[in-house]
């Protein structure tokens, strides 16, 4: 899985990652209006002369189709796309298929369409469900992606369709070079999970969660697998505590716990499962609607860190994500995305171990190499993102070790690093002056301290999908790998504390001479 230099026979261009940046979340309107042109071409122009390489934004099911079935209205996107084509910057596309609100770092609410919600209030099994009953309308539970609810099509068929229109409707963009990445929306904020962690329902830092799967489609689902394995005795867990519990505050996580016992890891083995099969099934229709264009196909699986130095996992397991010793959680989705020629997106690429608290058992620098070793290991492309808004050195040096663990080649040759990253996100506030400088320092050295080279965030042309992988060579991705190496530090440092210190002497004397 090896990166070499480009036709310009410069060693160095091998060490370039392309770096995007986020828009807001509102930045196109829950009434599907694109009010702030001006204001955002001058940003755009700004992520331009640092040498950003493009945007990534979300494109709203809960916009674009909210005037009813197949109603689709592009027009204030397509506003968007030219703006950003027309200052030279590419494109990555979330097929948005979540509410937007009730996850960290939202301020904007933008819900399913109208006509969606409706089914759901006749029939609240379409959304993910607690044991305790309560429904979660952000996103529509997997067990009803094959069922024909919505006006006769399912919702994996909705999600098709949406697509679909996307490529034929903003066309023009894939022509152009302009659209690189299509990132497919597989749960709630974007991410190939179970939303096991709402704060709409109570839930706060760091709770283990709780299982989503007591609607009756996945509890008919699992009734059925259970049976067919010769336990029709087996229930769902009754076991595993509320959201804000801790791991030893229930029997299902604690020490010797239900998730240790032949039927926890059933329930558990079958839950991961249904997760991989409905990620595995959108990304195929994805791959189906986007195979000959210049695009990636990507999906983010959420970086869950809390909870995982306990032996338990906890908020993994519920989020859908069977990661536990002895098993890994993260190669099989790996294994799928493979299977699509898809990218695994990750996040909290900018946190340490050292910042978290102690009493969560939180360990993000190490979720990080599991979760990109396991996507290098399928050969795949690994992209990701901060999980929080960091305008800190100490966050940008962060992201780069992850970028390029064993630091710059100058061989023309990488084994190992990221495809891109996606910085979370264009604010007011990022482009206020040191946090700006700071930033352009950022670009510069995720680009290697080379010049913005536009064919490096080039894509070959997408393949279709291989073969259905068998379950059992799924399962055979789940025995543990060690990590990939790993340096202590970045080489390519925005500066640490004496570079803060000149910085803020500069800010005083602009200030003092203003």
């Amino acid at each position: 899985f090896k990166t070499v230099a480009g036709k310009f026979g410069n060693n160095m261009l091998v060490n370039y990652v392309p770096i995007y940046v986020m828009l807001q979340l509102g930045i196109v309107t829950r009434e599907n209006e694109f009010p702030d042109a001006d204001k955002v071409e001058k940003q755009l122009r700004q992520l331009k002369s640092a040498g950003v390489d493009g945007i990534m934004v979300d494109v709203w099911w809960g916009i674009i189709e909210a005037a009813g079935p197949k109603k689709y209205e592009w027009g204030s996107y397509k506003k968007l796309f030219q703006l950003v084509e027309k200052c030279g910057l590419r494109i990555q596309a979330i097929m948005s298929f979540h509410q937007c609100g009730g996850n960290v770092g939202d301020a904007v609410y933008i819900p399913l369409p109208e006509w969606v919600l409706a089914v759901g209030e006749t029939n609240g099994d379409v959304f993910y469900t607690n044991r305790a009953g309560n429904r979660n309308p952000e996103y529509l539970s997997l067990g009803v992606d094959n069922q024909p609810l919505f006006g006769g099509r399912t919702a994996v068929q909705i999600y098709s369709d949406f697509m679909t229109s996307f490529r034929e409707n903003i066309s023009e963009f894939f022509d152009s070079g302009t659209i690189v990445d299509i990132e497919v929306g597989l749960g709630p904020a974007g991410e190939l999970r179970y939303p096991s962690y709402p704060e709409t329902q109570g839930w706060k830092y760091p709770g283990i969660g709780e299982f989503q799967c007591y609607d009756k489609y996945l509890k008919e689902d699992f009734v059925a697998a259970a049976t067919q394995a010769g336990h029709e005795e087996w229930d769902l867990p009754d076991d595993a505590g509320t959201y804000n519990d801790t791991p030893d505050k229930t029997v299902f996580f604690g020490s010797d716990g239900t998730y240790l016992t032949e039927k926890g890891k059933f329930f558990l083995t079958w839950y991961s499962n249904k997760l991989l099969e409905h990620g595995d099934q959108i990304l195929d229709e994805a791959n189906k609607v986007f195979h000959g264009s210049k695009v990636r196909v990507a999906a983010k699986v959420s970086g869950i860190h809390w909870w995982y130095k306990d032996d338990s996992h906890a908020c993994e397991l519920t989020s859908g994500y069977y990661n536990v010793k002895g098993r890994d959680g993260y190669r099989p989705i790996a294994r799928i995305l493979s299977r699509h020629y898809g990218t695994l997106n990750f996040t909290c690429l900018e946190m340490r171990n050292s910042e978290q608290s102690a009493e969560a058992k939180s360990a993000p620098e190490d979720l990080v190499k599991q979760v990109l070793s396991a996507g290098w290991t399928d050969k795949i492309d690994v992209g990701g993102e901060n999980a929080l808004s960091r305008y800190d050195r100490k966050g940008y040096n962060k992201i780069l070790l992850n970028v390029r663990p064993t630091g710059l080649s100058r061989t023309g040759q990488i084994d190992y690093k990221m495809a891109q990253v996606t910085y979370l996100r264009s604010s007011d506030e990022l482009y206020e002056g040191k946090n700006f400088r700071i930033f352009k320092t950022f670009v510069k050295k995720m680009h290697a301290d080379q010049e913005y080279h536009r064919e490096q965030s080039d894509i070959p042309t997408l393949q279709r999908s291989k073969p259905k992988i068998p379950i059992e060579e799924l399962l055979e991705a789940t025995k543990p790998i060690e990590p990939f190496r790993w340096n202590d530090e970045t080489d390519t440092s925005v500066g640490g504390a004496l570079a803060d210190y000149l910085d803020n002497l500069f800010d005083k004397v602009f200030s003092f001479l203003n």
